[in-house]
């Protein structure tokens, strides 16, 4: 179990980090580890001390819950779909911080995308 909450953090350590434009380089100088080791965290190879994930999420500028969003019971799950989950928070997150206009760009984009898949 230990092993899939740790690929889990890695994995919204991962967005959080992109979604920012932040290199590995920039967020292990931000809490004194090496890039290496953001690496391995993102990949779930090594866990994140809770001391760690303090540091994360205060320079991620994150709550501490954020990284155990979305977390499940993977042994409940149907086999091969925790890959397939979406982070809806995050994205309904990003949505809230775009402008009026992108925003009805975005939506357009998506009306568009769905009409396309009715005609197909």
């Amino acid at each position: 179990m230990s092993a899939q909450l740790n690929q889990h953090l890695g994995k919204k350590l991962r967005l959080r980090r992109t979604s920012l434009g932040l290199t590995q380089t920039q967020v292990a100088k931000a809490i004194n580890v090496t890039f290496q080791q953001i690496q391995k965290y993102e990949k779930g190879t090594n866990g994140v001390s809770s001391a760690r994930l303090l540091q994360l999420s205060s320079f991620l500028k994150v709550p501490i819950k954020y990284f155990f969003e979305d977390y499940q019971d993977f042994s409940s799950n149907e086999e091969g779909n925790s890959s397939k989950d979406v982070n809806y928070s995050f994205l309904v997150r990003l949505f809230n911080d775009l402008e009026s206009q992108q925003k009805d760009k975005l939506l357009d984009i998506l009306n568009q995308t769905r009409s396309i898949k009715k005609v197909v």
